[in-house]
Protein backbone atom coordinates (compact mmCIF):
# COMPACT_ATOMS: atom_id res chain seq x y z
CA UNK A 1 0.00 0.00 0.00
CA UNK A 2 1.12 3.53 -0.88
CA UNK A 3 0.73 6.38 2.00
CA UNK A 4 1.01 9.62 0.99
CA UNK A 5 0.76 11.18 4.99
CA UNK A 6 4.02 9.53 6.60
CA UNK A 7 5.87 10.13 9.87
CA UNK A 8 9.44 9.50 9.56
CA UNK A 9 11.70 8.03 11.93
CA UNK A 10 13.24 10.99 13.92
CA UNK A 11 15.45 8.89 16.20
CA UNK A 12 16.81 5.54 13.25
CA UNK A 13 20.30 5.41 14.23
CA UNK A 14 20.12 6.83 17.95
CA UNK A 15 17.76 4.79 19.91
CA UNK A 16 17.74 2.07 17.21
CA UNK A 17 19.91 0.80 14.50
CA UNK A 18 19.05 2.79 11.25
CA UNK A 19 19.21 -0.50 8.99
CA UNK A 20 16.80 -3.79 8.82
CA UNK A 21 19.49 -5.97 9.39
CA UNK A 22 21.20 -4.62 11.80
CA UNK A 23 17.66 -3.29 13.84
CA UNK A 24 16.75 -7.14 13.53
CA UNK A 25 19.23 -8.16 15.23
CA UNK A 26 19.09 -5.48 18.40
CA UNK A 27 15.70 -6.52 19.00
CA UNK A 28 16.59 -10.74 18.64
CA UNK A 29 19.97 -9.21 21.14
CA UNK A 30 16.94 -7.71 23.15
CA UNK A 31 15.00 -11.36 23.53
CA UNK A 32 18.43 -13.51 24.29
CA UNK A 33 20.01 -10.83 26.62
CA UNK A 34 20.39 -11.87 30.25
CA UNK A 35 17.77 -9.73 31.73
CA UNK A 36 15.48 -10.29 28.10
CA UNK A 37 13.03 -13.47 27.95
CA UNK A 38 15.77 -15.59 27.19
CA UNK A 39 13.43 -16.87 23.60
CA UNK A 40 12.28 -15.39 20.44
CA UNK A 41 9.08 -14.53 20.30
CA UNK A 42 6.41 -16.87 18.35
CA UNK A 43 6.06 -15.11 14.96
CA UNK A 44 3.66 -17.72 12.93
CA UNK A 45 2.22 -20.79 13.84
CA UNK A 46 -1.03 -21.13 16.42
CA UNK A 47 -1.33 -18.15 18.38
CA UNK A 48 -4.45 -17.52 21.29
CA UNK A 49 -6.78 -15.70 21.16
CA UNK A 50 -6.80 -11.99 22.77
CA UNK A 51 -5.39 -12.03 26.39
CA UNK A 52 -4.39 -9.30 27.42
CA UNK A 53 -5.86 -5.72 27.72
CA UNK A 54 -2.34 -3.94 27.18
CA UNK A 55 1.26 -3.46 28.89
CA UNK A 56 3.59 -0.92 30.49
CA UNK A 57 6.95 -0.87 28.46
CA UNK A 58 9.69 1.37 28.67
CA UNK A 59 10.95 3.50 25.86
CA UNK A 60 14.98 4.35 26.33
CA UNK A 61 17.37 3.02 23.59
CA UNK A 62 17.71 -0.66 22.80
CA UNK A 63 20.51 -1.33 24.76
CA UNK A 64 19.23 -0.08 27.74
CA UNK A 65 16.04 -1.24 27.97
CA UNK A 66 15.18 -3.71 25.32
CA UNK A 67 15.61 -6.50 27.14
CA UNK A 68 13.00 -5.34 29.72
CA UNK A 69 10.41 -4.14 26.68
CA UNK A 70 10.80 -7.94 25.26
CA UNK A 71 9.26 -9.57 28.01
CA UNK A 72 6.12 -7.35 26.89
CA UNK A 73 6.68 -7.90 23.62
CA UNK A 74 7.41 -11.94 24.16
CA UNK A 75 4.09 -12.39 26.03
CA UNK A 76 1.82 -10.15 23.52
CA UNK A 77 3.21 -12.36 20.71
CA UNK A 78 1.55 -15.25 21.69
CA UNK A 79 -1.83 -13.66 20.74
CA UNK A 80 -3.52 -12.76 17.87
CA UNK A 81 -2.43 -10.02 16.20
CA UNK A 82 -5.73 -7.10 17.10
CA UNK A 83 -7.00 -4.76 14.56
CA UNK A 84 -5.29 -1.78 16.02
CA UNK A 85 -2.54 -1.04 18.55
CA UNK A 86 -2.80 2.89 20.99
CA UNK A 87 0.73 3.91 21.61
CA UNK A 88 0.25 6.34 24.77
CA UNK A 89 3.25 7.73 25.37
CA UNK A 90 4.71 11.02 27.06
CA UNK A 91 5.67 14.48 24.79
CA UNK A 92 9.95 15.09 26.34
CA UNK A 93 9.85 17.82 24.34
CA UNK A 94 6.98 19.79 25.06
CA UNK A 95 6.22 20.67 21.33
CA UNK A 96 2.31 20.90 20.06
CA UNK A 97 -0.68 20.75 22.05
CA UNK A 98 -0.70 19.01 25.71
CA UNK A 99 -2.71 15.59 24.22
CA UNK A 100 -2.41 14.89 20.90
CA UNK A 101 -3.12 12.26 18.55
CA UNK A 102 -1.70 11.72 15.60
CA UNK A 103 -3.38 12.71 12.36
CA UNK A 104 -1.81 10.87 8.92
CA UNK A 105 -1.60 7.60 7.02
CA UNK A 106 1.07 5.57 8.68
CA UNK A 107 4.80 5.68 10.75
CA UNK A 108 7.64 4.78 9.26
CA UNK A 109 10.88 2.55 10.45
CA UNK A 110 13.41 0.38 8.64
CA UNK A 111 11.34 -2.09 9.27
CA UNK A 112 8.64 -0.78 6.82
CA UNK A 113 4.91 1.32 7.27
CA UNK A 114 2.31 0.65 9.54
CA UNK A 115 -0.44 2.08 9.25
CA UNK A 116 -2.57 4.93 11.14
CA UNK A 117 -6.12 3.72 12.03
CA UNK A 118 -7.88 6.63 11.27
CA UNK A 119 -11.36 5.46 12.50
CA UNK A 120 -10.35 5.00 16.25
CA UNK A 121 -8.27 7.75 15.98
CA UNK A 122 -11.05 10.54 15.14
CA UNK A 123 -13.24 8.56 17.82
CA UNK A 124 -10.89 8.80 20.48
CA UNK A 125 -10.67 12.78 19.54
CA UNK A 126 -14.80 12.68 19.24
CA UNK A 127 -15.02 11.37 22.76
CA UNK A 128 -12.37 13.22 24.74
CA UNK A 129 -12.68 16.17 26.53
CA UNK A 130 -9.10 16.65 26.06
CA UNK A 131 -7.57 14.84 22.86
CA UNK A 132 -7.22 16.56 19.79
CA UNK A 133 -5.01 16.07 16.12
CA UNK A 134 -1.51 17.58 16.47
CA UNK A 135 1.08 16.29 14.39
CA UNK A 136 3.86 18.41 15.53
CA UNK A 137 3.71 16.58 19.13
CA UNK A 138 4.96 13.42 17.48
CA UNK A 139 7.85 15.13 15.20
CA UNK A 140 10.49 14.15 17.60
CA UNK A 141 8.98 12.11 20.25
CA UNK A 142 10.88 8.82 20.70
CA UNK A 143 8.46 7.34 23.53
CA UNK A 144 6.07 5.75 20.51
CA UNK A 145 8.49 5.58 17.79
CA UNK A 146 11.14 2.94 19.59
CA UNK A 147 7.97 0.71 20.49
CA UNK A 148 7.38 -0.23 16.89
CA UNK A 149 10.24 -1.90 15.81
CA UNK A 150 9.12 -4.32 18.30
CA UNK A 151 5.49 -4.54 17.29
CA UNK A 152 6.40 -5.46 13.47
CA UNK A 153 9.13 -7.77 14.72
CA UNK A 154 6.45 -9.90 16.52
CA UNK A 155 3.17 -8.88 14.05
CA UNK A 156 5.17 -7.90 10.94
CA UNK A 157 2.11 -5.53 9.16
CA UNK A 158 -1.14 -6.99 10.46
CA UNK A 159 -1.87 -4.24 12.58
CA UNK A 160 -2.80 -0.53 12.93
CA UNK A 161 -1.68 2.00 15.48
CA UNK A 162 -2.86 4.94 17.16
CA UNK A 163 -0.31 7.01 18.54
CA UNK A 164 -0.79 9.54 21.21
CA UNK A 165 1.10 11.50 23.42
CA UNK A 166 0.95 13.43 26.64
CA UNK A 167 2.79 16.63 27.93
CA UNK A 168 0.15 17.35 30.28
CA UNK A 169 0.63 14.60 32.97
CA UNK A 170 -2.74 15.20 34.69
CA UNK A 171 -4.66 12.50 36.68
CA UNK A 172 -8.05 13.89 34.64
CA UNK A 173 -6.14 13.34 31.25
CA UNK A 174 -5.73 9.71 32.54
CA UNK A 175 -9.25 9.27 33.25
CA UNK A 176 -10.81 11.11 30.33
CA UNK A 177 -8.50 8.72 27.48
CA UNK A 178 -9.65 5.53 29.79
CA UNK A 179 -13.23 6.46 29.28
CA UNK A 180 -13.31 7.28 26.06
CA UNK A 181 -11.35 4.18 24.85
CA UNK A 182 -13.21 1.72 26.82
CA UNK A 183 -16.59 3.63 25.35
CA UNK A 184 -14.86 2.77 21.75
CA UNK A 185 -14.17 -0.54 22.85
CA UNK A 186 -17.56 -1.74 23.92
CA UNK A 187 -19.86 0.02 21.61
CA UNK A 188 -17.85 -1.11 18.51
CA UNK A 189 -16.73 -4.37 19.63
CA UNK A 190 -13.18 -3.69 18.31
CA UNK A 191 -9.88 -5.42 18.97
CA UNK A 192 -7.55 -3.05 21.04
CA UNK A 193 -4.17 -3.13 22.74
CA UNK A 194 -3.28 -0.71 24.92
CA UNK A 195 0.65 0.27 25.17
CA UNK A 196 1.80 2.56 28.08
CA UNK A 197 5.13 3.73 27.61
CA UNK A 198 6.96 5.08 30.43
CA UNK A 199 9.94 5.42 32.22
CA UNK A 200 9.96 4.92 35.96
CA UNK A 201 12.86 6.84 38.14
CA UNK A 202 15.54 8.58 36.45
CA UNK A 203 18.50 10.12 37.64
CA UNK A 204 19.46 8.93 41.19
CA UNK A 205 21.56 5.42 42.27
CA UNK A 206 20.26 2.12 41.33
CA UNK A 207 19.15 1.47 45.01
CA UNK A 208 17.49 4.76 45.66
CA UNK A 209 16.19 4.37 42.33
CA UNK A 210 15.08 0.57 42.63
CA UNK A 211 13.16 1.63 45.86
CA UNK A 212 11.39 4.22 44.54
CA UNK A 213 10.37 2.42 40.79
CA UNK A 214 8.98 -0.13 43.26
CA UNK A 215 6.43 2.08 45.37
CA UNK A 216 5.30 3.35 41.74
CA UNK A 217 5.03 -0.20 40.48
CA UNK A 218 3.18 -1.45 43.69
CA UNK A 219 0.54 1.03 43.11
CA UNK A 220 0.43 0.33 39.61
CA UNK A 221 -0.31 -3.66 40.54
CA UNK A 222 -3.28 -2.90 43.08
CA UNK A 223 -4.51 -0.79 40.00
CA UNK A 224 -4.94 2.36 42.14
CA UNK A 225 -4.04 5.36 39.52
CA UNK A 226 -4.69 7.57 42.70
CA UNK A 227 -2.25 6.32 44.79
CA UNK A 228 0.45 6.57 41.80
CA UNK A 229 -0.43 10.00 41.65
CA UNK A 230 0.51 10.74 45.23
CA UNK A 231 3.29 8.45 45.54
CA UNK A 232 4.78 10.38 42.55
CA UNK A 233 4.61 13.43 44.57
CA UNK A 234 5.66 12.41 47.94
CA UNK A 235 8.75 10.71 47.04
CA UNK A 236 9.63 12.53 44.39
CA UNK A 237 9.42 9.76 41.70
CA UNK A 238 10.29 10.90 38.85
CA UNK A 239 8.28 8.44 36.51
CA UNK A 240 8.24 10.50 33.04
CA UNK A 241 5.08 8.71 31.53
CA UNK A 242 2.13 8.58 33.91
CA UNK A 243 -0.61 9.32 32.12
CA UNK A 244 0.14 6.32 30.34
CA UNK A 245 0.15 4.07 33.18
CA UNK A 246 -2.82 5.44 34.69
CA UNK A 247 -4.70 5.53 31.90
CA UNK A 248 -3.81 1.92 31.48
CA UNK A 249 -4.74 1.43 35.14
CA UNK A 250 -8.41 2.37 34.50
CA UNK A 251 -8.79 1.39 31.54
CA UNK A 252 -8.31 -2.55 33.03
CA UNK A 253 -10.82 -1.48 35.45
CA UNK A 254 -13.62 -0.13 33.27
CA UNK A 255 -13.32 -3.42 30.79
CA UNK A 256 -13.33 -5.33 34.49
CA UNK A 257 -9.87 -6.57 33.79
CA UNK A 258 -7.59 -9.13 35.90
CA UNK A 259 -4.24 -8.36 38.03
CA UNK A 260 -1.88 -6.83 36.62
CA UNK A 261 1.60 -8.66 36.82
CA UNK A 262 4.47 -7.64 37.01
CA UNK A 263 7.03 -9.37 34.35
CA UNK A 264 10.26 -7.35 34.49
CA UNK A 265 12.02 -4.41 36.19
CA UNK A 266 15.76 -3.77 35.99
CA UNK A 267 17.69 -0.24 35.90
CA UNK A 268 19.98 0.65 33.15
CA UNK A 269 22.81 -0.27 36.15
CA UNK A 270 21.60 -4.06 34.97
CA UNK A 271 22.84 -3.38 31.63
CA UNK A 272 25.70 -0.91 31.80
CA UNK A 273 27.14 -2.02 35.56
CA UNK A 274 27.15 1.94 36.16
CA UNK A 275 24.79 2.25 39.39
CA UNK A 276 25.42 5.76 40.20
CA UNK A 277 23.17 7.11 37.59
CA UNK A 278 20.15 4.98 36.74
CA UNK A 279 16.81 5.00 35.13
CA UNK A 280 14.37 2.61 36.25
CA UNK A 281 12.53 0.06 33.36
CA UNK A 282 9.42 -2.37 33.68
CA UNK A 283 7.04 -4.15 31.78
CA UNK A 284 3.64 -5.01 33.33
CA UNK A 285 0.77 -7.21 31.99
CA UNK A 286 -2.62 -6.21 32.05
CA UNK A 287 -4.43 -8.88 31.31
CA UNK A 288 -8.49 -9.19 30.57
Amino acid sequence: MTYKRIRRPAHAGTFYPATKEELVKAIEYSFMHPLGPGKLPIKEGDRIDRKSIGFIVPHAGYIYSGPVAAHAYYKLSHEKPPRTIVLVGPNHNGIGIGAAVYKGDAWRTPLGDVEVDMEIARLLVENSEYLGFDNDAHIYEHSLEVQLPFLQYIYDGEFKIVPVTIYVQTLDVAKDLALALAKIIEENDIDIVYIASTDFNHYESHEISVQKDLMAINAILERDEEKLYRLLEEYNITMCGPVAAAGLIRLSKLLKGDTPRLLKHATSGDITGEKEWVVGYASIWFPK
